[in-house]
């Protein structure tokens, strides 16, 4: 098994309403994950519902929370300064009572309320660095790749060595590479022209140039090959959102979930990471796998597969190159 500390998503664990917040903890938990990474809305979600106080949900059962998610459309927005950072405070104050390292900000991708303008951009993620710096708490920065104005790693790397403080770097996920370099899910191959290639020369890039010490932490998931591909028509094809958005939201199942139509090249991205680069630090597993909708998929049940991925890609990259 891995040596690196394992995470989880709260999305990895279940999608159905009834797949509450403390299940997810005790299921995460008992399978021996070091941290779990927890949805905003899933935390409002309990919050209203309301049992005991959710501060105690991961102490008692001794996991740690390694973020909250997702901090959406912050950089260059078009909406006052001011109330983007009123509602990083709400979140920054949640992240501090629950003990929580990171807060992780996604590449801008609201498109139509935002400015691509670079400057602004380094000047908003420094002023929220800032903030979150009062309350002890880091910034992890993904590019996504529907991002608008960064979607690959070594833009969200330069955007990082600019605003260049010490609580502001990089979460890096697979999905995301693969779906921006290698991945199409509106072909029927379900693959770009030289994908292979395009995607290892990402890799030997990031393996010779990205700085370990910007990397907070890692996030590992597949893509379901979408057959027949994504075109209007298909029950998860939406008209204004960008073909990769509705793949992360609906089809991306474990690592190495062949059997469920995984094809993604994750463990060539796990290898660059893990063994080329020696990455030690945490390793999160985040999914949003349109069968856990399914109220009869309980979060246990989805752990044991969380947890039978991550030995499967591990008894891989032991291997004897």
């Amino acid at each position: 098994m891995f040596s690196n500390p394992l995470a989880i998503t709260t999305s990895s664990l279940g999608l159905h309403p009834s797949h509450t917040l403390p299940e997810k903890i005790q299921a995460a938990a008992s399978a021996s994950f070091y941290a779990i990474e927890i949805a905003y809305q899933e935390l409002e979600d309990y919050a209203l519902s309301q049992t005991p106080p959710r501060e105690r949900l991961c102490s008692s059962a001794n996991i740690t929370v390694l973020s909250l998610n997702p901090f959406k459309n912050f950089e260059g927005h078009n909406s006052p300064l001011e109330e983007r950072l009123d509602r990083a405070r709400t979140w920054l104050n949640i992240a501090a009572n629950l003990k929580t390292k990171y807060i992780q900000v996604p590449s801008q991708f609201d498109k139509e309320q935002s400015s691509g303008d670079w400057t602004r951009m380094v000047t908003d993620l420094q002023t929220l660095s800032a903030l979150a710096a009062s309350y002890s708490v880091d910034i992890a920065y993904e590019a996504v790749a529907w991002g608008t104005y960064i979607d690959t790693w070594e833009d969200s790397l330069r955007m990082v060595q600019d605003v260049n403080r010490e609580n502001f770097g990089l979460c890096l996920d697979a999905f995301h590479i693969a779906a921006r370099v290698w991945g199409d899910p509106t072909v029927e191959s379900g693959m770009r022209e030289d994908a292979d290639l395009a995607l290892a020369k990402s890799l030997d890039r990031f393996v010779e140039t990205c700085p370990l010490d910007k990397v907070f932490y890692v996030q590992l998931s597949d893509g379901e090959k979408f057959v027949p591909p994504l075109q209007p028509g298909h029950r998860f094809y939406q008209e204004d959102f960008p073909p990769s958005l509705c793949w992360s939201r609906n089809m991306r199942p474990l690592p190495l979930e062949e059997h469920l139509g995984a094809y993604l090249p994750v463990t060539d991205i796990a290898h660059a990471w893990l063994k080329r680069k020696e990455w030690k630090g945490v390793v999160s597993i985040e999914i949003f796998d349109w069968r856990m909708r399914d109220e009869s998929r309980r979060p246990k049940e989805n752990v044991k597969r969380a947890v039978q991925s991550m030995e499967k890609l591990s008894a891989i990259l032991e291997r004897p190159e």
